[in-house]
């Protein structure tokens, strides 16, 4: 219970209780990350739907605003960071890790979290339109397990939590959580399957240009899996 007590408190802002941890905790709070994208998924969903009654723009508006809301736009940092870092490695590989460290905010990372606000928006405006808005709550639960898969399968940039991720991230828990969320998508949407691809090449693009994983590099891939998610949505009417 304390393992999904940190999770919800670490990726979701909903109130919990304080509760005492060991660093065994906080390595084991990463199995129960797609329940905390179960719960920010539901709340995605019902503000779709809510909005949607009226106009599915309105809808798309709300449902985006749930998703920040609900993390704290905690990924969409990191994914500023991992787009100001690339930008960095481009003409310096050697300033990757000094860019990932630096809490300012770059023009990559501001374009970068800009398009990805309107991607979503866009996306899930058509979602909404087509009818598919119960499909929603399934997006964010396949974001948070994607994160076991890079934490056992990528070496971590530095000793933190990433570290202690990969020590609770185990195949047997990454097999049942992609084993239950894909007998919930094809009971509900199908198509959502194929954005499972993303989950393998974001790690690949990771190794080439990062040269590992960090709390960044998670919350960026959170993000783009989830993007793909609503893209399968979308393209698959």
């Amino acid at each position: 219970m304390t393992a999904l007590m940190l999770a919800m408190q670490f990726l979701t802002r909903l109130p919990m209780p304080g509760v005492a941890a060991s660093q065994a905790d906080f390595g084991r709070a990463i199995r129960w990350f797609p329940v905390a994208g179960a719960a920010v998924g539901l709340a995605v969903a019902g503000a779709g739907w809510l909005g949607a009654m009226r106009d599915p723009a309105l809808g798309a508006l709300l449902a985006l605003a749930a998703w920040v809301g609900m993390t704290g736009g905690l990924h969409l940092d990191g994914l500023g960071d991992i787009a100001d870092a690339a930008g960095a490695a481009h003409r310096d590989p050697a300033r990757v890790r000094e860019v990932l460290a630096d809490p300012s905010l770059g023009s990559f990372g501001a374009i970068a979290i800009g398009l990805q606000l309107m991607a979503k928006l866009v996306l899930l405006g058509l979602v909404l339109r087509s009818g598919q808005g119960t499909a929603l709550a399934l997006v964010p639960v396949l974001g948070r397990i994607a994160p076991l898969g890079w934490a056992r399968f990528l070496p971590p940039l530095h000793d933190g939590l990433g570290t202690l991720f990969r020590r609770g991230a185990t195949v047997p828990v990454l097999a049942g959580w992609l084993m239950a969320w894909g007998i919930a998508a094809l009971a509900i949407a199908p198509v959502l399957l194929a954005a499972l691809p993303v989950l393998l090449l974001w790690p690949l693009w990771l190794r080439a240009r990062i040269g590992g994983l960090s709390g960044d590099g998670h919350g960026a891939g959170i993000e783009l899996v989830e993007t793909a998610a609503l893209l399968a949505l979308v393209l698959a009417r």
